[in-house]
């Protein structure tokens, strides 16, 4: 049983592991300006090195605890991760823009100190000289991306259009957003240039259509169920056991109302033509029993009678036998 539980949490940090190394794959480097003297500003107002981060899926992922490194020794195998760390730059916990949301970037300062934000690194990146960039998962032993970047003018950047990178001009560079969008870009050319074959916005159209779909079906199906049961209480109301007892109902009203007309004229003569009222009472009543005994149908009141035909002790004359 030890054995059992043992195997089922080996087997459950692995997936877990798996799980966080495939999300961890979905982060790489997008974008790296070397030499900054007139590209953005951090907190302080000062123009330092930088380099993007994109996550190229659809779900968000945490990086804190993940590590930047412009040493190529680290790249040996042999290599020990406490030596490994000591040659890198660490992303610091308690920042929440770490968190990066799906599609999203996020832009890190080098040759700065963490003292400055959460932001700032104390990576080394030299200016006007190439330079390898690695960055690393969480382990130290892991490399998720790297790239190294050729020497850059001042205000150039080095960027990641699918798997190619080419170096863009000052005026082109795109910190903390997509690489090689215009900010004058229309939607219908950015649509065209993001989906130029048509699949996104064909799958969006059908998408929508089978939602609406399936939304009148839910309503149509409900108001056929209300209607269905409306039916049915209609032919509850509308049955034949029911219209005898309607029928005594209205007899039994007409009854009262009459007699409690008799009883207002009574007392208006002061019980003067006691018979007249009590013969109108007498043939209310009697109405009211013939009108019930009508409604009563299919029931049949049998009474015996007696007779001389069937008298026992008759003497039978002669010749009768």
């Amino acid at each position: 049983m030890n054995k059992f539980k043992l195997l089922l949490c080996s087997m459950m940090l692995t997936s877990a592991s798996a799980v966080m190394a495939q999300g961890a794959k979905n982060i790489r480097i997008s974008e790296v300006l070397t030499n900054n003297t007139a590209s953005i500003q951090d907190e302080f107002g000062q123009r330092e090195a930088w380099i993007e981060l994109e996550n190229n899926s659809f779900t968000s992922y945490n990086i804190r605890g993940m590590y930047f490194t412009t040493d190529p020794s680290v790249l040996d195998p042999q290599m020990s991760v406490p030596d490994r760390i000591k040659r890198m730059s660490v992303i610091p916990n308690g920042e929440p823009r770490t968190m990066i949301g799906g599609r999203q970037h996020l832009v890190f300062f080098g040759n700065s100190s963490p003292a400055q934000g959460k932001l700032h690194l104390s990576l080394p990146i030299p200016i006007s000289e190439p330079v390898w960039i690695g960055f690393y998962n969480g382990n130290a032993v892991d490399l998720i991306d790297s790239v190294t970047v050729p020497a850059l003018a001042a205000n150039q950047s080095y960027a990641r259009h699918g798997n190619k990178w080419s170096i863009k001009s000052p005026e082109n560079v795109t910190p903390g957003i997509e690489n090689f969008i215009k900010t004058d870009e229309t939607k219908d050319a950015k649509l065209k240039r993001e989906d130029p074959h048509g699949f996104g916005i064909t799958l969006l159209a059908m998408g929508i259509v089978f939602f609406c779909l399936a939304v009148l079906f839910v309503f149509f199906w409900i108001f056929g169920l209300i209607m269905a049961h409306l039916d049915t209480a209609k032919k509850v109301v509308n049955t034949q056991p029911i219209k005898p007892i309607t029928k005594t109902v209205e007899i039994t009203h007409d009854i009262a109302h009459a007699t409690g007309n008799i009883l207002q004229d009574g007392l208006k003569t002061k019980g003067k033509d006691k018979e007249v009222y009590i013969a109108v009472i007498s043939m209310a009543i009697k109405q009211y029993q013939d009108d019930v005994h009508d409604v009563e149908s299919g029931i049949i009141t049998i009474k015996s009678h007696n007779t001389s035909w069937a008298a026992p002790n008759i003497p039978i004359g002669p010749g009768l036998k």
